[in-house]
């Protein structure tokens, strides 16, 4: 595959602090070399805000979606078809990159993932990081520990089993083929790579580009990486 055009998909849920940093980190992504001749577009799905999100996203020139179901499989999914219709492009030649409101990309993020199209791979499943953390004891190694407890000890690649909405890339015939992000109010990303992977697509799990994500204790989506820090952060507190 060899794109000609990428939609990067952003869910935000009163996200105004946040999202401009994201945003940022988005369209220097988006200024690699290696993109020269590819058509970007950002869509930031407000999915039931409340706050200044839309406006922010506006102001930074991605293309907003206004949506009221708070749902992240909802949002995720509206920005796709929204990107879909706007860039009126083929599925066979467009590329669908996912992260959220409170992530921040690497600037090679979307030129990593080109390449991995055009070696043929129809998805891209990424790792996280996390840059700054609550003052918890002990609750960086801990979430180290079990993160990374797959990764083999000898150096060979890393097939990790994580799966994260703010880092995620797909080839938007195969997004298509397995009908999209479900409407899950919680895990539709893992839902999603399940489907790619049951149906036979080309899924590469790599931790060779990972995005920075929040630490907050109290995220916006229920269920998600925010919640596992938080139950880690309890039971850490407990041990004290």
């Amino acid at each position: 595959m060899n794109p000609e055009a990428i939609a990067v998909l952003i869910p935000a849920h009163n996200e105004q602090e946040l999202l401009p940093r994201a945003l940022a980190a988005v369209r220097a992504a988006a200024r690699h070399p290696a993109l020269a001749d590819v058509h970007i577009l950002t869509v930031v799905a407000a999915d039931a805000c409340v706050d200044g999100t839309a406006e922010v996203a506006s102001e930074a020139g991605a293309s907003v979606l206004s949506l009221g179901s708070q749902n992240p499989g909802k949002a995720r999914a509206a920005a796709a078809q929204h990107a879909m219709a706007t860039l009126e492009t083929s599925p066979t030649t467009t590329w669908i990159a996912s992260t959220d409101a409170d992530s921040v990309v690497p600037p090679n993020w979307l030129a990593f993932q080109l390449d991995q199209a055009r070696a043929g791979w129809e998805a891209v499943v990424g790792t996280v990081t996390v840059a700054q953390w609550p003052p918890v004891p002990q609750l960086a190694d801990r979430h180290h520990e079990l993160y990374h407890a797959s990764r083999p000890s000898g150096g060979e690649p890393w097939r990790h089993p994580h799966v994260h909405g703010a880092n995620l890339g797909v080839a938007a015939e195969a997004y298509q083929k397995v009908g999209g992000f479900p409407a899950l109010p919680v895990g539709e990303d893992h839902a999603f790579v399940s489907a790619l992977e049951r149906n036979g697509h080309r899924v590469l799990r790599t931790p060779n580009c990972p995005v920075e994500t929040s630490s907050r204790l109290r995220p916006r989506a229920v269920g998600g990486f925010g919640d596992h820090l938080a139950q880690l952060a309890a039971e850490e507190e407990v041990m004290q």
